[in-house]
């Protein structure tokens, strides 16, 4: 039987059984959230568990709307001076944070710093910032070397390292170690840790002191409403049991529908099912460029010239091409820098004779490889598979390290080698609109120890990314891009294995469900 038609038998017999008796109180929402939630720090990861309870818990200085549009958040305001070197933020009026003190400019200053040490954007910014301290409680400065025309996009991001706001006390943690101590925000939900179950809940209840922005909301710009007394994270691994709960009234929300049961879901007249991300997600498989094989280009190369893109989304999403695309480069199809410099390279069929021989040829055959291979989410699980297949295919002795996603957002820190806690691959997703240009694209780098995990080097990588920050007009930014793509397709900092397009399902009572992420802010019951 194929794994849908078992899957569909399993939800079936799941829903056989007797409704508990239980129902949606009116002032709680039970969301299924699309993993368990192992880490508090929205800058120690770049899970997006963490990053939608971050946008529970803090606010950030400013938010982007559904059109990538900067708008203020925590701030009231700026102004530029010394032809574009100071910036001096206002921040307005009223937000407390959930202890009762007020938000003021020394932590703001402080969360900018420490959002610095770690996002893309950050990092450059920190590179031209002279300074960056508080003036008095409500205003502080930002002063560099030499114009950051990327300021408020770098401030307004809503997806891999927001720009969240901590107290000062939080902000000069390291963030290369998750925080400790409570977790104290500033946003419309606080988060309550003693009713934390690991494994399966987290609950967050309404933060009365939240004020809100005034104007219209979109994507994380204007006001967050709670409209919830309390918000209830159950995490449900199995994919059966929660379509059953969902359709059982049991649960609200089901953040991210496995491919295999959005047909079942979507003929139950009670569930509105929808693709409310329509940037997709991008699968990409990352390789550790520390430890052979992958610490030779032309072994990079190799695997990259053996990947199918539209095996690897059929394996997780099935023959329907509108949920994905393939003959996707290293922007997201339709987005600003997308282009189609050296898709040659990536050009179907492919030829796994010819990807075999340029291994041998670079000394990669009979070389161990390990992935890191998280069986608890469908879509990690079915592309770690095929990223494997395609390693053996080629002449690796590849294996999996199958394990829990916590597990494996640990061991892909570690930098040793296999034998010692380390690994060779691991398949990574993004957000299209993390990837959309090389702004805060964490993949697309060559920085070593301070890019992302595989620590890939390249200063020609790094060069034009420079370069794309300073282009004066979008031409000129296209144009770096499409040299951006050509080195990153000799250099191979990670392979691309396509995009596509997940479901979220939610009860029809349910509205107010914002586009661009499945966050659960600003939504409410009716009928």
């Amino acid at each position: 039987m194929k794994r849908r038609t078992l899957l569909a038998a399993g939800a079936a017999a799941t829903l056989a059984r007797p409704a508990l008796a239980q129902s949606p109180s009116a002032t709680t929402l039970k969301l299924m959230p699309q993993s368990d939630l192992p880490i508090l720090d929205p800058l120690n990861t770049t899970a997006y568990i963490t990053r939608n309870h971050g946008h529970m818990v803090w606010d950030t200085l400013y938010g982007i709307d559904e059109n990538f549009v900067p708008h203020p958040q925590l701030v009231e305001g700026h102004v530029v001076e010394d032809d574009g070197k100071r910036w001096i933020f206002t921040l307005r009026e009223g937000p407390v944070f959930h202890d009762g003190e007020k938000v003021l400019a020394k932590d703001a200053a402080a969360s900018v710093k420490r959002w610095a040490l770690r996002d893309a954007m950050g990092q450059m910014l920190a590179a031209r910032a002279d300074e960056i301290a508080a003036l008095d409680d409500r205003r502080f400065v930002i002063r560099l070397k030499r114009p950051f025309p990327l300021m408020l996009d770098a401030l307004a991001k809503a997806s891999s390292y927001p720009t969240f706001v901590y107290p000062e006390r939080i902000a000069v943690q390291d963030p290369a170690t998750a925080f400790t101590g409570d977790v104290i925000g500033s946003g419309p939900y606080r988060f309550v840790a003693e009713e934390r179950r690991a494994g399966s809940l987290a609950v967050y209840r309404k933060f009365d002191r939240y004020v809100p922005r005034q104007g219209t909301t979109s994507l994380i710009s204007g006001p967050k409403v709670a409209n919830f007394e309390r918000m209830e994270w159950h995490w449900i691994a199995d994919a059966s049991t929660a379509a059953a709960a969902l359709q059982r009234g049991e649960m609200d929300w089901w953040e991210q529908v496995a491919p295999d049961l959005r047909p079942l879901i979507s003929r139950d007249p009670d569930i509105v099912v929808d693709v409310v991300d329509k940037g997709g997600t991008l699968a990409n498989l990352v390789v550790n460029h520390l430890h052979p094989p992958f610490d030779d280009p032309a072994r990079r190369r190799a695997l990259l010239a053996a990947v199918s893109q539209s095996d690897a989304m059929q394996a997780i999403m099935g023959e329907d091409h509108s949920l994905w695309r393939d003959g996707v480069g290293y922007f997201p199809v339709n987005s600003p820098m997308a282009n189609d410099e050296g898709m040659a390279a990536l050009a179907e069929p492919r030829d796994i004779a010819a990807a075999k021989k340029a291994m041998e040829a670079a000394g990669g055959a009979g070389m161990k490889a390990l992935m890191i291979h998280p069986t608890e989410f469908p879509n990690n699980n079915g592309l770690s598979a095929v990223g494997v297949d395609v390693m053996q295919k080629i002449g690796l002795a590849a294996e999996s390290f199958t394990c829990d996603w916590g597990t494996a957002l640990q061991r892909r820190a570690n930098k040793n080698p296999p034998d010692r806690g380390g690994w060779n691959s691991i398949v990574a997703l993004f957000a299209g609109m993390d990837f959309s240009t090389p702004a805060g694209h964490l993949l697309l780098r060559g920085a070593g120890d301070k890019a992302w995990f595989g620590w890939p080097k390249s200063e020609e990588i790094e060069d034009l990314r420079a370069q794309w920050f300073d282009a004066p007009d979008l031409a000129s930014q296209k144009a770096i891009a499409r040299k951006l793509q050509a080195q990153a397709l000799q250099d191979v900092p990670y392979v691309p294995m396509g995009q596509y397009f997940m479901s979220t399902a939610y009860r029809k009572t349910l509205t107010g469900v914002l586009r661009g992420m499945t966050l659960p802010l600003n939504v409410k019951r009716v009928g």
